[in-house]
């Protein structure tokens, strides 16, 4: 099951007079993590690179920023989708101390500054949520709503007009369930709206 990260967290490591600064935080989108590269860079201003890799579904990227193709972006990818995570962001910020470190040296200098934040990092399970919309009778909306309760859906809005509409969701894996249950208490009673009704 992926799984992403619940905070930021930091890591440094010193390799013949480099600094490699690294961070993993959680990143929905290509977008935000240019912002928070753009914001390194401007943190400091010294630095010699500043790579990143971003694992979120089709926004994914990897870059060298300067460093030997292939050398720092996409050895900081690999350890992020080697664990199996979704929605982070790595970023490295190097201080060059003026030894050359080789293509090798680089690699395991980014691979190892990322993979030594993620041992700090809080790992929680991404779990895929389903909308429901459906439509009830008043009578039935206490019945309903202590359903929701009991399923542990969170409940989005609720319309009072002729009859009762209510938005929810829950866990995608519990959402047919909750549905026939409430089909059956409802005895045909609950209509099912398209999301976008």
């Amino acid at each position: 099951m992926p799984q992403t990260i619940s905070a930021a967290v930091h890591y440094e490591l010193l390799i013949k007079k480099s600094r490699f600064i690294a961070c993993v935080q959680p990143m929905s989108d290509r977008t935000a993590a240019q912002a928070v590269v753009a914001g390194l860079r401007a943190q400091h201003p010294g630095a010699a690179h500043v790579c990143w890799a971003l694992l979120a579904g089709g926004q994914s990227a990897a870059v060298d920023d300067g460093e030997p193709s292939g050398t720092a972006g996409r050895p900081m990818l690999d350890v992020l989708r080697h664990q199996d995570l979704e929605g982070v962001l790595a970023t490295v910020v190097r201080y060059f101390g003026g030894v050359k470190l080789g293509a090798g040296g680089l690699v395991r200098a980014y691979t190892d500054s990322v993979a030594q934040a993620l041992l700090q990092a809080e790992k929680v399970a991404i779990v895929k949520l389903r909308q429901l919309r459906c439509v009830v009778p008043y009578a039935m909306e206490g019945m309903l709503r202590r359903e929701l309760e009991l399923a542990q859906a969170t409940l989005l809005a609720v319309n009072h007009g002729d009859s009762v509409t209510l938005a929810f969701s829950l866990p995608d894996a519990d959402a047919s369930a909750l549905q026939a249950r409430l089909n059956e208490s409802g005895n045909g009673r609950v209509l099912w709206l398209d999301a976008d009704d």
